[in-house]
């Protein structure tokens, strides 16, 4: 089967910033190994596969190792290339294993609404510490997550952590976060290691905000924020507590496009 391709910059203030992710737009679903072939072929965080079925668009999201069930920056990706590439509109909804999924033009950027997940408090992982490399303040878990709150943004930026250490941990994926320093240009940092899912750290992860805004939302006392994800790549996301639901704003910059045979 021949598929349409792209690659794009997503949550990107410019190009090769962001997250690349690459979006495929198939005429059917292949079996799930093909997809997982093609996912650890791209070699990105992730591959969205669409299909445009009688009901409308669905999204499945492959690391290079597995299937998962949310994907931030992948959406945003794929909702770029079917707003401005396939069918031009204002706003679509995904079908996906995480129920619909809307993403919503807003002006040069694009809004995803995505599930709050807000973490609770969790007691301290031994050795968290050492895996970090740096003191941990607070720890709190969903139930894929570890997030770990450290005391600057520098420490942040400036954390190198022992993979093995984060990929033994009971949860497959560690965020850090803190908050922004005085005078800066957002509310929050944060980064996202998960190696266990073949993502060594994930230069900027829609998903985690999931988490990330609530808990923010509640620490700052404010519903809209801006934050950060302190990655090389590195990239902003404006994102808002709406009830139960975040909105998670961005802007995606087109790298490449073609045809790929699957």
């Amino acid at each position: 089967m021949k598929a349409r391709f792209w690659q794009v910059d997503a949550f990107a203030e410019r190009r090769f910033a962001g997250n690349p992710a690459a979006v495929m737009v198939l005429l059917h679903w292949p079996e799930d190994a093909v997809m997982q072939q093609v996912a650890a072929e791209n070699n990105l965080s992730e591959t969205a596969f669409l299909v445009r079925e009688e009901t409308g668009w669905h999204i499945r999201w492959f690391t290079p190792k597995v299937e998962v069930d949310l994907c931030g920056h992948a959406t945003l990706a794929a909702g770029w290339v079917v707003l401005n590439q396939v069918e031009p509109a204002e706003r679509l909804v995904f079908a996906s294993k995480s129920g619909d999924l809307p993403v919503t033009r807003d002006g040069d950027a694009l809004v995803l609404d995505f599930p709050a997940k807000p973490p609770r408090s969790a007691v301290f992982p031994d050795g968290i510490d050492r895996i970090l490399a740096k003191p941990v303040r607070e720890v709190l878990t969903t139930a894929d997550h570890l997030l770990c709150v450290l005391d600057s943004a520098d420490a942040v930026r400036t954390l190198v952590p022992d993979m093995a250490g984060i990929a033994g941990l009971s949860k497959w994926a560690v965020m850090v976060t803190a908050p922004a320093d005085p005078g800066s240009d957002c509310d929050f940092v944060s980064r996202f290691f998960a190696p266990r899912k073949g993502v060594i750290e994930d230069p900027v992860t829609g998903s985690a905000h999931c988490v990330l805004t609530p808990f923010w939302a509640k620490r700052l006392g404010k519903n809209a924020l801006v934050a950060r994800q302190l990655s090389a790549r590195g990239g902003i996301l404006r994102v808002e507590m709406r009830g139960d639901r975040v909105a998670i704003a961005g802007t995606v910059i087109g790298y490449v496009n073609g045809e790929a045979e699957i």
